[in-house]
Order: structure tokens, then C-alpha cells, then sequence
């Protein structure tokens, strides 16, 4: 019985050690997410014209596929020439 619990022990500890990049990485995602909205949201004229690319890493973000969403976030803001929010 003991073999039985050390790998959930070790399984454990494994991930609750990972848990505050994760976190920390969404928090930096959502930041990155909110950056794009707010200033590059692609609007011309009145005109909204999305970009898929963008939208599909803000989805990634939000379904914690971070891995995912945020270099093409950082590469897009980075094309606007914005300065990207500290990552914690």
C-alpha cells in the first residue's frame, strides 16, 4: 500500500509546484489579452475588422492553452510597437 500512495505523493508535489507558473502565466496571458483589446482591437473607420490569429490566441488564453497565445500576442503588440507588461 505505501508504493501505491508515494507516486500520488510525487504526482502531487509535481504539480502544486507547477501551479504558480500556470497561474502566473495566465495572469501574464490575460494582461497581453487585455493590451490588444484595448489598443489594437483593429478598428478602422468605424469599421471593426478581427483578426483571426488573434483571436484565436486570445482563445487559447482563455482555455489556459498559454503555450499557445502568448507569442503571438507578444509578436503582435511588439509589431505595434508596444512595450509588453512585466511577466511576474
Amino acid at each position: 500500500m505505501r508504493r501505491r500512495l508515494l507516486p500520488g505523493l510525487v504526482l502531487g508535489l509535481l504539480l502544486s509546484s507547477q501551479a504558480p507558473a500556470w497561474a502566473d502565466d495566465m495572469k501574464y496571458c490575460a494582461d497581453l489579452s487585455a493590451l490588444y483589446r484595448r489598443y489594437l482591437g483593429n478598428s478602422a473607420e468605424g469599421k471593426t475588422f478581427p483578426d483571426v490569429t488573434v483571436a484565436n490566441a486570445i482563445n487559447d488564453c482563455e482555455k489556459g492553452n498559454t503555450a499557445a497565445g502568448i507569442p503571438v500576442l507578444e509578436k503582435k503588440l511588439r509589431d505595434g510597437r508596444f512595450t509588453l507588461p512585466k511577466r511576474t
